[in-house]
């Protein structure tokens, strides 16, 4: 995909494979990727007006959420974990019902800056990438499979009782980024900042974050500032803006 919007691919494409030889994540970590997860890019065509690139993190990460809340919704009762949802409450003071609340059971959570967690366990990635104006989201989601090897607790729709289909994941995704795109391009961070703030482990929630020079910071979750920072407070009553790093919950 970053072949294809160097050589001027309109935005809006998506890509999907069905497994990865070579996948990967954030500072170039393996990705796993056998058969039956999905694993798709898509481009967008930065414009002048628009908020800044790196924020389509946040933008693909509501999207996301929304979906996969949608399909855990799609389990019988009683496996059913989270209330009903509304696609179009992103625009209702109501959505706010359906937020999770409190760490356990049954909890999904969007987690700074790319992860999407349930129960605690990583089930899903994002990965942006830039060359000119074109900036192409990269997302992985543990459908059928997660692995069990690795550093971090990690989960599947599968774990949970429900297994989309690549296919039919790719397209519901696909209309949720296209609409989420248009709100953060039509009115600007805000709205999905307030969305991504939603749906996010509480405020409070204890961390450490890692730094790119390998350092390591502990404090609570501050929230995001109005770029999409990661706000963290610090044992002295200070607050560090976190603009890049590995964050783990404690």
């Amino acid at each position: 995909m970053l072949a294809l919007a160097v050589s001027g691919i309109t935005e809006g494409i998506w890509l999907r494979a069905e497994r990865q030889s070579g996948g990967r994540g954030r500072q170039g970590r393996v990705w796993a990727s056998p058969t039956g997860n999905f694993y798709g890019s898509t481009v967008v065509r930065v414009r002048g007006a628009d908020p800044a690139a790196p924020t389509l993190a946040l933008v693909a990460a509501v999207a996301l959420e929304e979906v996969v809340r949608a399909y855990l919704q799609d389990l019988p009762s009683p496996f059913r974990r989270f209330a009903p949802p509304s696609l179009s409450h992103w625009e209702r003071e109501g959505a706010r019902s359906a937020k999770p609340s409190g760490k356990g059971e049954g909890s999904l959570w969007i987690k700074w800056p790319n992860d999407l967690l349930l129960d605690g366990a990583k089930m899903s990635g994002i990965l942006l990438e830039r060359a000119g104006d074109a900036v192409v989201v990269g997302i992985g989601v543990n459908l059928a499979h997660h692995p069990l090897d690795t550093d971090r607790r990690a989960t599947s729709l599968a774990a949970q009782g429900v297994t989309p289909e690549p296919a039919d994941f790719a397209e519901t995704l696909a209309d949720a980024f296209a609409r989420w795109l248009g709100i953060w391009r039509g009115q600007g961070l805000a709205p999905v900042r307030a969305r991504w703030l939603e749906r996010a482990h509480p405020v409070g929630t204890a961390l450490t974050v890692r730094l790119p020079d390998g350092s390591a910071t502990d404090g609570l979750f501050g929230g995001l500032d109005s770029d999409g920072a990661l706000n963290l407070r610090l044992a002295d009553g200070t607050t560090r803006v976190i603009h890049a790093g590995d964050v783990f919950l404690l």
